[in-house]
């Protein structure tokens, strides 16, 4: 994971976002053109905009030059809003003049994916990166200040849409169409401070975005809508940088249905996609991830909208409706949000109220008769936003009506602004937009959402995200061991025509990192292989030695708890003749006889070389059922001791390693420090290797986590430093005598 060059702060990006001068190149006064859109769309904007184009002098009152250079004064920004041939032209000379940003509207760049349309973008970046010129795009839809009421862009109606009070969201976007979708949200009442667009991010790009709104004071919540990125190392140090901030981070992830489009050999190649990189990214650097799109602008709003943590901790549910309140006590329940009992301030006021045939319990059902009084809807909902064990109080509203719910709505939004616990009303009613929607929309102090799953997943999100104080514990830049590769002399021995090592020189790697793994001796046949087993003890196991053959099970190529000199004569017989038949092709090196390792669960590490986040590590229950189970989970490299900690209590395997059913606990500290080491392992192999594995690794009580099996895969274009060609015989061909082995 490389960082390419520093993010961009709010200095670098101010006069692009920030404008008090913008100069519209392409102005036009015919209807529905782009340049015609961009004067309209800043029609409110406070600062001083000018036209270029040489055959006007006057469009929709802005006056207009032939050129920037005959420009009055240097303008801070520049939309570029003609076509690629003459936009480079553009940029050359807001270059020569000191223009701070550019907006580009053009494509034909990149996108395209031939060879002229990759040029003319480099040229563009390269003649804005010499003058200090920071471009937006190309093939940006534009840019949105709603603070200067600046609608940088050539998208309809957005200069009516921003002319209300701005609001502190800012939202980030690659897809300049989705992102504009999420700004009508201001049609509803949802309000948003800036909406960055970024194109084809010649130069800017999202973690720039981000990096300038951590910094930015209209902005306290960030949005992202994101496709995918080059660099993951500079997009997790601008969540981390508005993390510092106080500034959550929503993304929402698309494209993730592609999986790795190799042809993996290990386990873990084939369980984890790129979307599993992203999701550890994310959580590695405290972004809050939201996989339904529809929700985004609701988690959005309800973090905006309470930026304190909460001071209880669970949730209090207050409805009007027996059956609302169960529903959402359902989704509470499956969030793991707790539902306290109603203090007893609470449930006196609630006594006054609520006749006998409602509910003084959490969720709290006071019926349709407190709906004839108001006052008392208001009395009993700020109880609840009192009671000290309530992190924040939920609202349900069924049914709707123009003379009760726009009041409730009100009470709602007063209640709310007057008490320091958040206050979400679900709005369960299929008026989506009936009396009283757009007042809790457009608030500031309480957030409306449409889904109860939604709601209570939000305050388990938010609840959690405040909680949280390691994310900016460690550095994800290159630990590694500090220079030092324990296993550079190992990997030098080995061929670069080899595919994979096989499971001995992979152990022999994988021990130098502090990883315990079986005694073993790597032999030619079955005498070697009955005296192997008789000098370590029995039982043993034994396994083909063969850098064709990943998966011996499926060749018959193990033999486990092996107790006699006749049963581990017969393993190896019976393998010869066996991978004879089935793996006729396949080089022997010989015949593994190995310690056994002693019962436990099985865990499975594996790794990952990410383009994007670089190393990764998966960590789930291993053996042969891996694959049907995929209980894996991606984990960002570096891990230390606590990282991996935590990584083992989210385990499935977690109950059992802290003693299911009154056995003995096994060492978590010992799992943990296997993690850690194996992590420095796999950094150490970025660039030598395309896969590494442990499966299983065998979690014992006397020993600790032992590898059972290792898989080291090389990748294809590592030197050849030693010259050395494998002597190894095809199965079924081995010289009887003696080998050289490794005793691990």
């Amino acid at each position: 994971m490389t960082h390419h060059r520093p993010l961009y702060g709010r200095e670098d990006l101010r006069r692009l976002i920030e404008p008090q001068t913008i100069a519209v190149v392409g102005a036009s006064a015919t209807e529905g053109s782009f340049g015609r859109r961009t004067l309209e769309n800043l029609a409110h904007f406070g600062g001083t905009v000018y036209g270029i184009n040489p055959k006007y002098d006057d469009i929709l009152g802005y006056r207009t030059f032939p050129t920037l250079s005959d420009l009055p004064e240097t303008p801070d920004c520049v939309i570029v809003g003609v076509g690629q041939k003459l936009a480079e032209t553009v940029i050359k000379e807001a270059a020569d003049l000191g223009i701070g940003g550019a907006v580009i509207y053009a494509s034909g760049y990149r996108e395209t994916g031939d060879a002229d349309g990759e040029a003319a973008q480099q040229r563009l970046l390269d003649t804005a990166r010499s003058a200090g010129l920071r471009l937006a795009g190309p093939n940006c839809v534009g840019l949105v200040n709603a603070n200067s009421r600046a609608g940088m862009n050539f998208m309809t109606d957005c200069g009516e849409m921003i002319q209300g009070e701005a609001g502190r969201i800012s939202l980030v976007s690659q897809s300049g169409a989705l992102g504009y979708a999420l700004l009508q949200g201001l049609h509803r009442g949802v309000s948003f401070s800036k909406f960055l667009a970024c194109g084809n991010s010649v130069d800017i790009d999202v973690a720039d975005y981000v990096s300038y709104l951590a910094e930015d004071p209209e902005t306290s919540t960030i949005v992202c809508l994101l496709e995918g990125i080059a660099d993951g190392g500079r997009f997790i140090e601008a969540i981390r940088k508005a993390r510092r901030a106080g500034k959550p981070v929503i993304v929402y992830k698309s494209a993730n249905s592609a999986a790795s489009s190799k042809a993996a050999l290990s386990h873990t190649g084939t369980l984890a996609g790129s979307a599993d990189a992203y999701r550890a990214a994310f959580q590695r650097a405290g972004a809050v991830l939201v996989e339904d799109f529809e929700a985004l602008m609701e988690v959005a709003a309800f973090f905006d909208r309470n930026t304190e943590g909460p001071t209880g901790h669970g949730v209090g549910i207050m409805a009007t409706s027996g059956g609302a309140g169960v529903i959402c006590a359902d989704k509470a329940e499956e969030n793991g949000l707790p539902l306290p009992p109603l203090g007893e301030a609470t449930t006196e006021v609630l006594r006054d109220v609520v006749p006998g045939f409602g509910s003084l319990a959490n969720p709290a059902d006071l019926t349709a008769e407190v709906l004839k009084n108001v006052e008392t809807f208001k009395t009993s909902l700020t109880a609840f936003c009192d009671d000290p064990a309530f992190g924040a109080v939920v609202v349900p509203l069924t049914f709707v009506h123009e003379k009760t719910t726009g009041i409730r709505a009100r009470y709602l939004a007063e209640v709310a602004g007057q008490s320091s616990t958040p206050l979400a009303a679900v709005w369960m009613n299929e008026w989506l937009e009936g009396p009283g929607s757009r007042d809790l929309d457009s608030d500031e102090s309480v957030t409306i959402f449409r889904s109860p799953a939604r709601c209570m997943w939000t305050i388990r999100q938010w609840m959690d995200w405040h909680a949280r104080t390691d994310w900016d514990a460690e550095d994800l830049t290159d630990q590694g061991t500090a220079g030092q590769h324990p296993a550079a002399d190992l990997l030098a021995t080995h061929a670069a025509g080899t595919t994979a090592l096989t499971e001995s020189a992979a152990k022999e790697i994988v021990a130098r990192y502090g990883i315990e793994v079986p005694s073993e001796q790597v032999v030619a046949g079955p005498d070697q292989a009955v005296a192997a087993a008789e000098s370590m003890g029995f039982p043993v196991v034994v396994k083909v030695v063969s850098p064709d053959i990943l998966h011996k099970s499926e060749v018959g190529g193990v033999r486990v708890n092996l107790r006699t000199a006749e049963e581990v004569r017969g393993a190896v017989t019976g393998m010869r003749e066996r991978l004879a038949k089935d793996a006729p092709g396949a080089r022997i090196e010989g015949y593994s006889v190995q310690q056994m390792a002693g019962d436990g669960p099985e865990i499975l590490l594996g790794a990952r070389f990410d383009p994007v986040f670089g190393p990764l590590v998966l960590l789930g229950s291993g053996g042969t059922w891996v694959e049907i189970l995929k209980d894996v989970k991606v984990h960002l490299t570096p891990i230390d001791h606590q990282a991996a900690a935590e990584a083992v209590a989210g385990m499935t395997l977690a109950r059992v390693f802290d003693g299911a059913r009154g056995e003995a606990p096994y060492d978590v500290d010992a799992i943990a420090d296997c993690i850690v080491a194996f992590s420095r392992l796999v950094r150490d192999l970025d660039g030598h290797a395309t896969e590494v594995e442990l499966n299983p690794v065998r979690i014992t009580r006397d020993r600790g986590p032992v590898a059972v099996d290792a898989l080291i895969v090389l990748a294809e274009d590592r030197e050849d430093t030693t010259g050395a060609t494998d002597g190894a015989l095809p199965a079924g061909q081995e010289q009887e005598g003696n080998v050289q082995w490794a005793s691990v």
